[in-house]
């Protein structure tokens, strides 16, 4: 399949900018994407996709959003066996805590991960936002 699915949650609109961008990047690497709020996906389209980015901000004590996001991701981690997945997030403090430990959950489902989770800290600037292309056009050809 070269179709991609960018999935996101964003409080402020900092991960929606970043999950934008990552779009972009995936469509000048040559493949095309489909970018959907959390809440707009559902569990059985997972099957409809072999690579999947996911994004989420880090939220109080460096986890995942709670409400919405991290009940999505539980609900669909026994689906990504093998699949090529993709991270990144926005954050305010923290070291990047959530993001290892996210990673550490794609890689115990037995998913393919792409480098390591990009982050970027507040909103993206135009390196910032650079960066996500770039990442984008990365994760197209891998």
């Amino acid at each position: 399949m070269d179709k991609i699915a960018v999935i996101y949650w964003s409080g402020t609109g900092n991960t929606e900018l970043m999950a934008n961008r990552i779009a972009d990047g995936i469509e000048k690497g040559g493949k095309s994407s489909e970018t959907f709020f959390v809440t707009d996906f559902s569990k059985d389209k997972i099957a409809d996709y072999d690579h999947i980015v996911f994004g989420c901000p880090s939220m109080g004590a460096e986890v995942l959003e709670e409400g919405d996001f991290d009940p999505f991701f539980t609900d669909i981690e026994a689906n990504l066996k093998d699949k090529k997945v993709a991270l990144f997030g926005s954050y305010g403090w923290g070291d990047g805590e959530w993001m290892r430990d996210w990673e550490d959950r794609v890689r115990e489902a037995g998913a393919v991960l792409y480098d390591e989770g990009l982050i970027i800290q507040e909103t993206p600037d135009s390196d910032g936002e650079e960066e996500c292309v770039d990442f984008g056009k990365g994760f197209a050809q891998f």
